[in-house]
């Protein structure tokens, strides 16, 4: 573990900055880790967890100052998501979805908006990102939810599926397609739907592979009736508003998968240096240390990109897509493929339950399906060189 933590080392915060990191790794090993495995058999939402970020203000990080926010650095936000990550996946992505549904308020809500929807968020509420529907994954345009202009409201028809934090969230930033605009594309519009709305009902929740304890909603709409104040930006505004938001919660995935992968990596290195085979530590079989290198040389590289697309963001670089595109598609690929060699690693152990190694390599697998699948990211990067 020399290099990585040499590395990590040599990366720079200010001294604010690394006061937040130690509280929250602290109470990551002392709050979220320890409770993991058992809300994972469970399927108990981590609730303990929450009140325990809250308690550190950590929403207050993403949140402008005005509405009761404490605002830091975006790159500090990422290395927050995977340090809780690694404790515990599901909270992870509890957390970071939270940002997700909420950070599209922030940069494209007036001020009335933000001043009405944000302090309940910088106050410990959570939030959701609300887009796949049945016949609408990774293809947007698909999406059949309604929003209805009704005077000074508008009405809210369709179904959701797979909304992380849908039956807990206390706003939802909902996208579907204005009634009067015709054109798939440019019908997509957003909205702010709060929690309690009359109309917006949870159909059930999943029971999933991986990150058992954060919740999975299917959720429907049936003359969902909100304030046409919460439609943000204006009707057929929602797909500039959903490419935007993306760009800025793929590195969050990015980070929520490299959690993953750095606990995988820590549990499988200890293991092999306990682990004799032949009267020797499997960590002394050659073989062993190429699959070490190369792991580790894929962790730190990725950890490097994923700073420099903080500075991206940070520099308001303009169109940072692919490059976010890159950060999670390695990302992600990285977290299975360690999740999967420290299960080997472990031999027969790694497919119990006694070992979280089990855990991580379930939790690993959505990494490479949300937020776009891989594929559609491969898709993105590669035809980028197509000449115009």
């Amino acid at each position: 573990m020399r290099l990585l933590e040499q590395i990590a080392a040599r990366r720079v915060w200010t001294d604010e900055e690394r006061l937040v990191l130690d509280q929250v790794r602290r109470m990551a090993d002392e709050v979220i880790a320890p409770a993991a495995a058992a809300n994972d058999r469970a399927g108990t939402f981590p609730w303990d967890n929450v009140r325990a970020i809250n308690a550190l203000g950590l929403n207050q990080m993403f949140v402008p100052e005005t509405y009761g926010g404490a605002p830091m650095s975006y790159r500090l936000y990422l290395e927050c998501v995977a340090i809780i990550s690694e404790a515990c996946a599901a909270t992870g992505i509890i957390w970071a979805t939270t940002f997700h549904g909420m950070k599209p308020l922030i940069d494209f809500g007036t001020e009335a908006q933000c001043a009405r929807l944000l302090p309940a968020i910088a106050e410990g509420g959570l939030g959701a990102l609300v887009i796949t529907e049945e016949t609408a994954g990774s293809d947007a345009t698909g999406m059949r939810t309604r929003f209805r202009p009704d005077g000074d409201h508008v009405v809210v028809d369709g179904a959701k599926l797979f909304i992380t934090n849908g039956d807990v969230a206390d706003r939802l930033l909902v996208f579907g397609k204005w009634s009067e605009i015709d054109d798939p594309k440019a019908a997509i519009t957003a909205a702010v739907i709060e929690r309690g709305t009359p109309g917006l009902s949870v159909v059930r929740l999943e029971d999933k592979l991986g990150h058992r304890a954060s919740s999975t909603a299917a959720l429907a709409f049936d003359g969902c009736r909100i304030p046409r104040d919460n439609v943000l930006v204006g009707p057929g505004e929602g797909l500039r508003v959903l490419l935007t938001s993306l760009n800025k919660s793929r590195p969050s995935v990015a980070c929520h998968a490299l959690g993953i992968a750095r606990a995988a990596f820590r549990d499988m290195v200890a293991y092999m240096n306990e682990r004799r085979q032949s009267g020797r530590r499997i960590a002394e079989f050659q073989g062993n240390q190429f699959m070490l290198a190369d792991l580790a040389s894929e962790l730190a590289m990725v950890e490097r990109w994923i700073d420099y697309v903080a500075e991206l963001v940070e520099s308001d670089a303009g169109d940072f897509g692919l490059e976010a595109s890159i950060a999670k598609l390695r990302a992600s690929d990285l977290a299975m493929r360690m999740t999967t060699e420290a299960v080997q690693m472990h031999g027969g152990y790694g497919y119990c339950t006694d070992h979280r190694v089990e855990r991580l390599m379930r939790d690993a697998k959505i990494t490479q399906i949300w937020e776009g699948t891989n594929q559609v990211h491969r898709q993105l990067i590669g035809r980028s060189f197509l000449k115009r």
